[in-house]
């Protein structure tokens, strides 16, 4: 079971836990906390000089170097493209061109929700298969997953082995998460599609234990939840990891190593 961590995001800064790293040398150290607790990827967001969410291509090469130094070759490093209402899609294919990164999560909605964004996609999406990265495609709703299953069935999405992110409770009424969204998600996905998820609020726990046994993966942090299952808040993000980690066995699974991973993700 790949664990991924996601450790700070797009939108939440010190004042939400003083541990949420922004900069790259506390993006790197998280790496490596979150890497001996079990985590083979993680996921990054860098911020600009004012602490607000960028794409900036030296900020991107300067977190990926940081971070990689720390972690060393194991750990899989992995970009975002998202848009937080700044970034126009072409802005986001320019920045992943630019910096070419191992991996890349990309939105459905954002890079190709309409039918006049397909040819301007599936280029996008066939130069990352020829570059050899990786991109995880990011599904919000069953809405998203089906529009992901037309595309690949089209051959806009290219590829044998294909991943993608649940992110589930992201646009509940609530804000929240519950165990049973995945499950619809799923059942309309096909059965080789390398699947994740990822869960807003407290119960980030239940879903990835839902996950876990159901032959899925996870990915926890700051990003989404900053609660135990217990009801404490974390520490840092590194328990987020251990908690999953520490569950992975009950479920007669092991926890993925970066190069177990890489091999899962077909790096």
């Amino acid at each position: 079971m790949m664990i991924a961590v996601a450790p700070n995001g797009a939108r939440k800064q010190k004042t939400d836990h003083p541990a949420l790293p922004i900069s790259p040398a506390e993006l790197a150290a998280t790496a490596v906390q979150c890497q001996e607790a079990g985590a083979c990827m993680v996921h990054l967001h860098v911020r600009d000089v004012q602490g607000g969410h960028s794409l900036d291509v030296d900020a991107y090469r300067l977190a990926t170097t940081t971070v990689r130094d720390a972690v060393g070759p194991d750990m899989i490093i992995q970009i975002t493209t998202e848009a937080v209402g700044i970034y126009s899609v072409d802005q986001q294919i320019d920045m992943v061109r630019q910096v070419k990164p191992e991996a890349v999560s990309l939105a459905i909605r954002e890079l190709c929700a309409h039918a006049d964004d397909e040819v301007r996609a599936a280029t996008f999406f066939s130069w990352l298969q020829a570059e050899k990265i990786c991109p995880q495609y990011i599904l919000y709703s069953i809405e998203d997953v089906m529009r992901f299953n037309s595309l690949r069935q089209r051959g806009i999405i290219p590829g044998d082995r294909v991943c993608v992110l649940f992110v589930l409770g992201r646009y509940s009424k609530t804000g929240a998460s519950s165990p049973e969204e995945l499950l619809p998600m799923l059942r309309a996905v096909a059965d080789d599609v390398v699947w994740s998820v990822c869960a807003f609020g407290a119960s980030e726990a239940a879903c990835m234990l839902l996950a876990a046994e159901l032959g899925g993966h996870a990915r926890v942090g700051f990003e989404n939840n900053m609660q135990l299952v217990n009801g404490d808040t974390a520490s840092d993000n590194s328990a987020l990891v251990t908690q999953v980690a520490d569950a992975v066995e009950g479920f007669q699974r092991t926890v993925a190593t970066g190069f177990e991973a890489r091999a899962v993700i077909g790096l």
